[in-house]
């Protein structure tokens, strides 16, 4: 089977190599820069457990030269995808599964909402062309929950978590989807096969949204935001927007806030993505965690000052520091 990365970093990186390791699949990956010039000289690499797997890789800076491809996991940061999309077409052939690895809400979420509308989400995919260049119908929705990061270029730490969840993006569960949970299984994750997957993207939003972008701001780990109460009761009256908005688009969570922050709390002084991201100098992934729940809570009529203002103290710390673009001139 030809699989392609698109995007190695830490997340990228972790389903490479374990592809690729395992047997069964020709991994390609399109990477840039020093992360491609690790890959052309060590191949992919992964330390987990005090191990270092190594695996070979044909790594180039052009879709091009790697040909059409069985599996193409996209991997990048959101503020990359509109990028990718524009230069993946080499990589799809009508059968090409594409398996976006990302975080938060992806570009295709409202096709399975009628409550949204026919529109694209334009905090994600304005103009809709990302949807255009990634046929819905070659899509496989992806949940990952895994804890990675790079700690060089081409070499991702693996520090917990190997979960995956798979699922049509419409619902239900297909032969395809359980075909690729078992090649995943084979490599080591724990991938399942969901009917809704859906519901699965909403509920780890749920927590993601409110974390990533207060312990950005803040340089605060998970557990600081959670010990201090008023950054806690910040954070409940958040989630219980984000709830009341999923139950208006067929993405009810059944647990309160502060079951989630019992399971938060399991993570200990855990540094989230977004932080990670603000500490390394790199643009922050906010439209896909919080602009868009926005956006989704205008287009169904739900008022959220918490979420309003947790995206206004992101957005301006991260405008602030050259991580996030600049307001369009009115």
């Amino acid at each position: 089977m030809k699989v392609c990365i698109y995007g190695v970093g830490a997340i990228g990186g972790f389903i490479g190599a374990r592809l690729a390791a395992a047997g069964g699949c020709r991994v390609s990956a399109v990477a840039r820069g020093d992360t491609l010039a690790a890959l052309q000289q060590h191949g992919l690499r992964l330390r987990q457990g005090g191990a270092l797997l190594t695996a070979p890789v044909q790594a180039s800076d052009e879709p091009a030269t790697l040909g059409v491809q069985d599996l193409v996991v996209i991997a990048v940061k959101g503020p990359a995808l509109g990028a990718v999309a524009a230069r993946i077409a080499p990589l799809i052939g009508p059968q090409t599964l594409l398996l976006p690895a990302m975080n938060g809400v992806p570009w295709w979420f409202a096709a399975g909402a009628p409550a949204l509308g026919t529109a694209p989400l334009a905090s994600i995919d304005p103009g809709g062309h990302i949807a255009a260049a990634l046929p819905l119908a070659q899509v496989i929705g992806c949940v990952v929950h895994a804890s990675t990061f790079t700690s060089a270029p081409g070499l991702v730490e693996h520090k917990m978590g190997q979960g995956l969840i798979l699922g049509e993006p419409l619902g239900g569960v297909s032969d395809r989807v359980q075909a690729l949970a078992g090649l995943l299984q084979q490599a080591g994750f724990d991938a399942t096969a969901s009917a809704d997957v859906r519901r699965d993207i909403w509920y780890k939003l749920w927590g993601n949204m409110t974390m990533n972008p207060l312990t950005a701001i803040t340089g605060a780990t998970v557990d600081k935001v959670l010990d201090d109460p008023l950054t806690r009761a910040f954070v409940s009256r958040a989630m219980a927007e984000a709830a009341t908005v999923g139950a208006m688009i067929g993405c009810a969570i059944d647990q309160t806030p502060e079951d989630r922050h019992q399971v938060t709390r399991k993570l200990g002084a855990f540094k989230t993505s977004m932080l990670q991201d603000v500490e390394a100098g790199r643009p922050i992934e906010l439209d896909a965690l919080v602009t868009v729940v926005q956006e989704i809570a205008q287009r169904v009529g739900v008022t959220t000052p918490n979420i309003d203002a947790l995206l206004g103290l992101a957005r301006l710390h991260g405008r602030m520091r050259g991580l996030y673009p600049e307001a369009a001139p009115a």
